[in-house]
């Protein structure tokens, strides 16, 4: 990575801005899951012992264009405090006096959280006159927000005019592995995309054909390749506007796309569904759809993941959440786990995919930001990245 580091600063006795991904999901007032804000604590604690004083800003779901207490980082700050063993105090605005005062106090090793920042319109608009405000809580400016890094915003790019910007260290280890898929990739190298939509991802498929040796498609976009290539799908979940894109790029690849050849079907989308297993090439009868890749499909796959050197996964097999078509999901990430390459989780629901099957741990990478690692993975530059200074 050719940007600079928190490693590059000299941040002791002097007043950080750190751009986190704090926005996790909540319940009652309490952070049901905390993957990450643990996945920030590196960062923060390198600046805690280096005497530095910590000022954390992010975002927290989608609030309306003003104050909501459903999005207060309250309860972040609480389980933040809990993770570092020391206070963290929640300033009740991000700029203006009440965050000026409150950074003014601080002393060495300290660490506060600054309300909401979308709690302010301006922050999605990337506003000028906003970023400076931020800018003048800090001397100096860290991003370890990967999971926001695609998006231009006041807190992401805007500040980072403003001050010397560098990168926090899961920034680092997000963009270092995901360049490796991205940008020269080992071979061979497999790509295993799922989730329901094609439209997400043509950018993704299109830069892989030319990177990956395999592509696996699954989950409900695997649906609309199927229905492309005049197999009868039944009620299954089908994107109707992405049937000729799904065509070309079929014709484009190939047997470098590796389509299910059986599915699991249920006769209604839930979980108390009939089951049924069915071969691609006898189609699908009408009343049932498509919820899971079926066992010969996951045999298929694990045969294409034989010596890869390389793996980027996102997206379930199915829908995962209901046991009976979780089946193909938890054999692919085994598949994943065992094959012995350099396995990359690119975020979003890929990620509690693994955390179900128990395998986290025994991934190479798992990102923290499935928007971000996407349009890297489709040669995309990301704006709160190139903000950074160079090395």
């Amino acid at each position: 990575m050719n940007k600079k580091t928190v490693r590059d600063l000299e941040p002791r006795h002097r007043r950080v801005l750190v751009r986190v991904d704090f926005n996790v999901p909540l319940k009652d007032g309490k952070v049901t899951d905390d993957t990450r804000i643990r996945a920030a604590l590196p960062t923060i604690q390198y600046l805690i012992d280096k005497r530095a004083e910590v000022v954390l800003c992010s975002h927290l779901g989608r609030p309306k264009g003003g104050p909501d207490p459903k999005y207060s980082l309250k309860p972040v700050a609480e389980r933040l405090s809990e993770l570092l063993g020391q206070p963290v105090r929640l300033v009740p605005d991000c700029v203006g006096p009440q965050a000026e005062n409150a950074a003014a106090e601080m002393l060495p090793g300290q660490v506060i959280l600054l309300e909401n920042v979308r709690f302010h319109p301006e922050e999605e608009k990337n506003d000028p006159a906003f970023a400076q405000r931020l800018s003048v809580l800090a001397d100096l400016y860290v991003n370890d927000a990967f999971g926001s890094a695609h998006r231009a915003h006041a807190s992401t790019e805007g500040v980072a005019h403003l001050l010397p910007a560098v990168a926090g260290f899961l920034m680092e280890k997000e963009i270092e592995y995901l360049s490796r898929a991205a940008e020269d990739p080992a071979h061979p190298y497999v790509a295993i995309l799922g989730g329901a939509k094609i439209s997400d991802k043509i950018g993704v498929i299109e830069n892989l054909l030319s990177k990956a040796d395999r592509i696996l498609i699954g989950g409900g976009m695997a649906n609309t390749f199927l229905k492309a290539q005049g197999v009868a799908v039944g009620d299954s979940l089908v994107e109707g506007g992405s049937l000729e894109t799904a065509r070309a790029l079929l014709a484009k690849a190939g047997d470098q796309l590796v389509l299910p050849v059986d599915v699991v079907l249920g006769d209604k989308f839930e979980a108390g569904a009939a089951v049924r297993t069915a071969a691609v090439a006898g189609g699908v009868p009408a009343g049932w759809r498509i919820l899971d890749i079926g066992p010969r499909t996951v045999e298929a796959f694990g045969a294409a993941l034989k010596g890869a050197k390389l793996v980027f996964w996102n997206g379930p097999m199915g829908v995962f959440e209901f046991p009976a078509f979780a089946a193909g999901t938890n054999a692919v990430a085994r598949l994943v786990a065992d094959s012995g390459a350099t396995s990359i989780i690119g975020g979003g629901e890929s990620v509690s995919a693994v955390e179900q099957a128990g395998l986290a741990d025994q991934m190479s990478h798992i990102s923290t930001g499935g928007g971000a690692s996407l349009e890297m993975l489709e040669g995309k530059v990301l704006p709160g990245v190139v903000a950074l200074q160079d090395k």
